[in-house]
């Protein structure tokens, strides 16, 4: 008979200790600036979960700092119960939606179920001593990515320069835009100047819900025959006959996802119609658990899905993704991380060591710790 050895035990006999929940705000290479504001500055929230053999880790993001607090005093509450269980991402996941169904299943408390749902995953697959990726069936490798870390709504004459440094930074072909100016003429300028400087690359271009219905319906009119990648939520994201109807209007296709909470959103808009492309946001759609159960949506429906923020975490999961599409990759995190993945000739790659490979730079995490 085989005889096999572990250096850990089992998952299944591995018992979460404590939860530790700190936030830091980092500082951003280029400001964001969009519709939903301008940021200098990014917040993030840090969960480790202490088991009997490994420490996961995992981040989330709030976006604006004053929701900061009420983000980590939930993840807090729900580390209280999760502190003695076994270590089943799973189960917990089932359990917390439970829990807080009272307070509702999306905003803050799917974020905090989200957050410690990737540090109890990131465990798991320390305490079965593979990557993430290998632990949930796949392998590590490279994954496609565009380059999300720039191009926002700011003066034209500054985009040419700012699409070439984008473009070099890891070998990337592929960029994202943001678009939804007061005027069509300023939102083709932006693309003239993207365009004029790295030549005719796939561009994707991102409203972030800038405009109304009627005014989608003519901006994307104009700006349909220019050959861009994909339209990223012109309109409220939970319009859905709206999507419909420009669907049926227009060639490039939409995308749209990155506020959904879970997978039956998914399921909602697919059955409405309207999109050919969509993204997760893990700290929105569940986390892995929820990832997973979402992906499984798209794959049956046939609409390719796409990331939304977390990139080293993204680098795992679209390994195991049915119809996994982009990578979108932004640095935000890096302040805080030590050993971080980096994209190389345009694509990323999970680091091959156990869990999702986060590593905490503390002398950063002290520097730029917020008290909560």
């Amino acid at each position: 008979m085989l005889q096999t050895s572990r250096s850990t035990p089992p998952a299944h006999d591995t018992t979460v200790r404590s939860v530790t929940v700190r936030a830091v705000s980092v500082p951003l290479r280029r400001p964001v600036i969009a519709e939903i504001g301008r940021f200098d500055e990014w917040p993030l929230v840090l969960v480790d979960v202490e088991t009997d053999d490994a420490v996961g880790n995992a981040y989330v993001s709030p976006y604006r700092s004053r929701s900061v607090p009420a983000l980590v005093a939930t993840i807090r509450d729900l580390g209280e119960d999760v502190t003695g269980a076994p270590l089943a991402p799973v189960n917990f996941a089932a359990g917390a939606a439970k829990t807080l169904n009272v307070a509702g299943t999306a905003g803050v408390t799917m974020d905090a179920i989200a957050a410690l749902d990737m540090a109890l995953w990131d465990a798991r697959a320390k305490a079965a001593g593979v990557p993430l990726a290998v632990l949930l069936g796949g392998s590590v490798g490279p994954v496609r990515a565009y380059n999300s870390n720039g191009l926002w709504r700011h003066e034209a004459a500054t985009l040419g320069a700012e699409a070439r440094d984008l473009l070099a930074e890891g070998g990337f072909d592929t960029l994202k835009l943001r678009l939804g100016n007061a005027r069509l003429a300023d939102d083709l300028a932006a693309i003239d100047a993207v365009r004029n400087e790295v030549g005719d690359i796939d561009l994707m271009v991102d409203f972030n819900q800038a405009l109304g219905l009627g005014d989608a319906i003519r901006r994307c009119h104009a700006l349909d025959d220019l050959g861009l990648y994909w339209f990223e939520e012109p309109i409220a994201y939970d319009n859905l006959a709206g999507y419909a109807l420009l669907a049926g209007k227009l060639r490039t296709p939409l995308q749209l996802g990155e506020n959904f909470y879970g997978p039956r959103d998914l399921a909602t808009v697919v059955a409405g119609g309207g999109i050919a492309y969509a993204m997760g946001d893990l700290m929105r759609i569940g986390g892995v658990t929820g990832w997973l159960r979402t992906a499984v949506v798209a794959g049956a429906a046939g609409v390719q899905f796409s990331n939304h923020l977390y990139p080293e975490i993204a680098a795992h999961l679209l390994r195991v993704t049915p119809s996994a599409h982009w990578l979108e990759w932004v640095d935000w995190a890096l302040p805080i991380l030590a050993d971080p993945a980096l994209p190389v000739d345009g694509h990323l790659t999970a680091p091959d060591r156990p869990g999702i490979g986060l590593v905490w730079d503390e002398a950063a995490i002290t520097r730029f710790a917020v008290r909560v």
